[in-house]
């Protein structure tokens, strides 16, 4: 998300606000953070920290509603652009629409003049919508996308009793207990679609309908299965598009150059199915770039087969990128183009777009120049096969390309590191695991190794990502770019303090240049802070999103970044492939005039898309987790505190990357208060601390495969109170400082109808009648 904006109509006096003016600042910025807030009335220091109490005060007195992880609005207020859930109809039959953030939110009418293409919704629909203000001062909410399947559909597991068969949702957000009626062909465990019955009874629990069992809730397979259902993830394909891939036709050289004769290789993940990248580097032989290199990157030409206005393409617009579980892939296009014309086999004929690059000697780009051509991959090879062949271990397979493509490609990405190395990207670490299943059953949990094989890939794909936004800008051509903003001041402050209470200097008011946080992350690697630092300096940064306006992508530090590379799983890459067609004239399928008029609003689609995603991989990963553990509660385990927070310390086990909770009422008989300023959790009478980042013994006292909770019991001791760091101010409770407090309070109660004058939430029935 990009930073919030101080509107242009502010006119107000520096220093600390009062309530009142408070309140009208966020009034008119509409949705806004703390930081945007400081910015305007230019705090610093005690008078950060002083607006931060006011905020929570605002927020506890009911004044001010959340909005995400880190945003607010007053309350009612209702941003540009909102994923909401639609909840009832009015008098006349029309939908209303509630934000899915916040229970203040209003009901605002669905306007039935949205576009076709987005999808009819109906009730229990979650939907992206558009808020906007009408003439009359009220708000309508336009339809954008459907997002995912009706909330009238369950996934739950079966729990039959003497007299009744329930269906007891797995999503933990759920409330919705559904009753079977009697006769269904269902066991205890099932894991089972349900439909919510219509016309059900108004009290008890809701009638349902059997529509699907899927499997069992203790087979390892079915838990991407919940997450996808959990999600919303869209599933499968549309007859129609099917028969629109079936049709697709062998490439030609027709409109294309011939680029056969470059030893191009796929490298990839050894289980990897698709390959729309291939990559191929030779020393330049142009006197005037002495030590400089060509570098080939050449991309599935994904465009050739999904249309504008196509069937497949509306599908791919709706998915908005493929979506990766342990046990299978939900991808964005169908098998026949995403495992066939559209993947870069080796020994076939293949239609691509490609980007010849030309790099010198110091590692700064030179050139660059695009191509549609018919290429054919020279061979399949795995990252750790084409690292093993440099590394002196080939294969039968990675030998013969030793010399004449390996050796090259990574001398061409130590040319190409040098210039990486000057400017400096964010050199975060990040653990990542993988899941071994083997016969239905998981057999390992294992962290992937990080090979230069990746690296070099990685860098190869951001410099093709980088020509494509500099060609598309060059041009004038509408494009979607990836960008990612830096770190507010409120997150650099809030870094500053921790570093401060661990002896490491962070200069206050200091830019958070890349530059600054590597060099932290240097100091701090190898020694016993290197984790937590790596962990804190993560979450200082912001979320990268899709959007029409560039700003750059500060973790690259690129001025200029759009997605190439990937357009078989990520519909943004499709996007910049039509563009690239339109600007170079390199055929009639690029731009349609309605993916142009469309575009902000598609850059918004798969942001969320992509948030969706990850949200679905992690949750299967979750739950992947805890089956695993399940037979091993009541074993001991070492972990780091990687959480901290009011209701207890979230602790990562060593050997699997496990993340589970230990809740604050199992850490003693004393009152622990959260201490946010340093990220721990404080004896309130002792000042013994339980900080980010200390190594912990813990036990597993419950493990949850259905909705992939783990429990723990502390087994360690909390570190003692230490003279040097300052105990929280306990005072702030009384203050409604919601990071010390016990538990959230209630703000004064709401006017009977939830909603703030302002909100159309339905017309007038015809004959004066008033509005529902």
């Amino acid at each position: 998300m990009a930073r919030p904006k101080i509107p242009k109509s502010a006119r107000f006096a520096k220093g600390l606000p009062d309530r009142d003016t408070l309140l009208k600042f966020i009034r008119e910025s509409g949705e806004t953070d703390k930081a945007a807030v400081a910015r305007a009335f230019g705090l610093k220091g005690e008078d950060r920290r002083a607006l931060r109490h006011m905020l929570n005060a605002l927020e506890a007195d009911g004044a001010l509603g959340k909005r995400g992880r880190r945003g607010f609005a007053e309350a009612g207020a209702l941003p540009e652009v909102g994923v909401a859930d639609v909840v009832e109809r009015d008098a006349d039959g029309d939908l209303l629409v509630r934000l899915t953030r916040g229970e203040d939110a209003p009901l605002v009418a669905l306007s039935p003049n949205s576009d076709p293409k987005a999808g009819a919704p109906g009730l229990g629909d979650r939907v992206l919508v558009r808020f906007v203000k009408l003439e009359s001062g009220e708000f309508e909410a336009r339809l954008i996308k459907r997002l995912g399947q009706s909330a009238h559909r369950i996934l739950g597991v079966v729990r039959k009793a003497r007299r009744e068969v329930r269906v007891e949702p797995v999503d933990r957000r759920s409330k919705d207990t559904l009753l079977l009626p009697e006769g269904e062909d269902v066991r205890d465990g099932d894991l089972v679609v349900a439909q919510i019955e219509p016309h059900g009874p108004r009290y008890g629990p809701k009638r349902g309908k059997l529509l699907e069992i899927v499997g069992k809730e203790d087979d390892p397979r079915a838990y991407s299965l919940i997450a996808i259902h959990a999600h919303g993830i869209p599933t499968g394909f549309s007859e129609a598009a099917e028969t629109e891939a079936e049709a697709a036709q062998e490439p030609t050289l027709a409109g294309r150059e011939d680029l056969r004769d470059l030893p191009l290789v796929t490298i990839d993940p050894v289980d990897a199915r698709d390959h729309d990248d291939a990559v191929y580097a030779h020393p330049d032989d142009d006197p005037k770039n002495p030590g400089g290199w060509v570098c080939w990157v050449a991309i599935a030409d994904v465009a050739a087969y999904v249309r504008p206005n196509s069937e497949l393409d509306r599908i791919a617009r709706d998915k908005g990128n493929s979506v990766y579980f342990p046990d299978r892939v939900e991808p964005m296009l169908p098998e026949r183009l995403s495992n066939g014309l559209c993947s870069l086999r080796e020994g076939e004929n293949r239609a691509c777009l490609a980007v010849r690059m030309v790099f010198g000697a110091d590692g700064r780009k030179r050139s660059h120049r695009f191509v549609r051509g018919l290429m054919r991959s020279a061979a399949k090879l795995s990252y750790e096969q084409a690292q093993a062949a440099v590394d002196g271990q080939p294969d039968d397979k990675s030998g013969p390309l030793l010399e004449p493509v390996l050796k090259p490609l990574w001398a061409a990405y130590a040319c190409l590191k040098t210039g990486r190395d000057a400017r400096s990207p964010l050199a975060i670490e990040s653990a990542e695991r993988k899941i071994a299943i083997a016969d239905g059953e998981i057999a390992a949990i294992t962290p992937r190794a990080s090979l230069e094989a990746h690296k070099l890939i990685e860098e190869f794909m951001i410099q093709a990502n980088v020509c494509a936004a500099e060609t598309l800008e060059q041009k004038k051509t509408p494009l979607i770019y990836r960008i990612h903003d830096q770190p507010s001041p409120e997150k650099i402050q809030a870094l500053a303090d921790f570093l401060g209470s661990m002896g490491l200097p962070w200069t206050k008011g200091e830019a958070p240049r890349t530059e600054r946080f590597n060099r932290l992350l240097d100091e701090t690697r190898g020694g016993p802070h290197a984790d937590i630092v790596n962990e804190v300096v993560l979450r200082t940064q912001m979320q990268a999103v899709y959007s029409t306006e560039n700003i750059g992508h500060y973790g690259l530090n690129l001025a200029k970044y759009a997605h190439f590379t990937s357009p078989i799983r990520r519909y943004a890459d499709l996007i910049v492939h039509r563009a690239l067609i339109t600007a170079l004239g390199l055929g009639s399928d690029g731009l349609s005039d309605w993916d142009i008029s469309k575009m902000k609003d598609t850059a918004e689609l798969i942001t969320h898309a992509e948030r969706r995603a990850m949200a679905a991989e992690r949750d299967a990963m979750d739950r992947y987790v805890a089956a695993f553990l399940s037979d091993r509660v009541g074993a001991e385990f070492a972990g780091k505190i990687t959480g901290v927070t009011r209701f207890g310390l979230f602790v990562r086990l060593a050997d699997t990357g496990a993340d589970g909770l230990v809740p604050i009422s199992r850490l003693g008989g004393e009152y622990f208060v959260h201490d946010d300023r340093t990220h721990s959790l404080v004896g309130e009478r002792s000042g013994a601390r339980w900080p980010l980042g200390m190594t912990v013994q813990v036990r597993l006292e419950e493990a949850t495969p259905i909705t992939g909770g783990l429990l723990f019991e502390m087994l360690s001791d909390p570190a003692p109170a230490d003279a040097s760091m300052p105990r929280p101010r306990l005072g702030m409770r009384e203050r409604g400082d919601r990071g010390f407090d016990r538990g959230p309070r209630r703000g004064p109660p709401k006017p009977a109808s939830g909603r703030p004058p302002g909100i159309r939430t339905g017309r007038k029935k015809k004959m004066g009648g008033k509005r529902r």
